[in-house]
């Protein structure tokens, strides 16, 4: 009798899920190197072997997936700047020494002189390690394959790589990335300095779809309320007799 309540709560999970994701890409529609992120879902079969008579179908949250589409670069002129164009991702030094990725490259130096993102995260170098620039350093020269100069020789070469399958990446907040895919050296990308690459969410599909989320969410609720009174009528009908 509850069958069609269940149902119908399981979607309306899996829409707030969605509400979710949508609302999160719009807040980060101007966000430096962020990719949009959706929601995966699936339907699950109640397993009839525990007694049920009737095999019921909910709908699964089954995962996330980002778009690869590459924003936009940018022009800004600031030589802490970068963008990668192609599918490689910057390595990022995370807690315990840890590499994470991320796409966006708005860099700059700390007091120590090492290279950080606007959380004063380091960005890695190609062995993982931190890249720090001599003080004094009073030109900062970054090529199309990440080696990091100033005005007296190079410093080091920031880490860039690709991956085979880029939905194994793991969005962990703050625009990183972790995985246990090991990354390959970049064969198609190649790093631009002086630009950063803009977020690739399209603010007229999201709010179209945060429209028809709240649509579907609304729809169901007034099925709910529906079945709600059709329970209580029949109740108050068994009461009667």
């Amino acid at each position: 009798m509850e069958n069609s309540i269940y149902i119908a709560l399981s979607k309306q999970m899996a829409l707030r899920n969605q509400m979710d994701a949508t609302a999160n890409n719009i807040a980060n529609m101007n966000t430096t190197g962020y990719r949009g992120q959706h929601v995966l879902f699936n339907e699950y079969l109640q397993d009839d072997s525990k007694g049920v008579e009737d095999e019921l179908s909910f709908v699964l949250d089954k995962g996330q997936w980002h778009s690869k589409k590459e924003g936009d670069l940018k022009y800004t002129g600031n030589q802490t700047d970068i963008a990668i164009e192609g599918p490689g991702y910057f390595g990022m030094v995370g807690p315990g020494g840890e590499v994470m990725y991320t796409r966006a490259g708005q860099l700059q130096m700390d007091a120590n002189g090492v290279l950080t993102d606007a959380n004063g995260r380091p960005i890695a170098s190609t062995g993982g390690a931190q890249i720090a620039l001599p003080a004094g350093s009073s030109e900062v020269k970054i090529d199309e394959n990440g080696f990091v100069s100033n005005q007296n020789g190079q410093v080091g070469q920031i880490m860039v790589v690709e991956f085979t399958n880029q939905q194994q990446l793991d969005p962990v907040g703050n625009n990183l990335y972790r995985t246990d895919e090991e990354g390959q050296p970049p064969a198609n990308s190649r790093v631009k300095q002086g630009m950063l690459e803009g977020s690739n969410v399209n603010a007229v599909e999201e709010m179209t779809a945060m429209i028809g989320t709240l649509r579907d969410y609304q729809s169901v609720q007034n099925a709910l309320k529906t079945e709600h009174e059709r329970l209580r009528a029949a109740i108050q009908s068994l009461t009667q007799q």
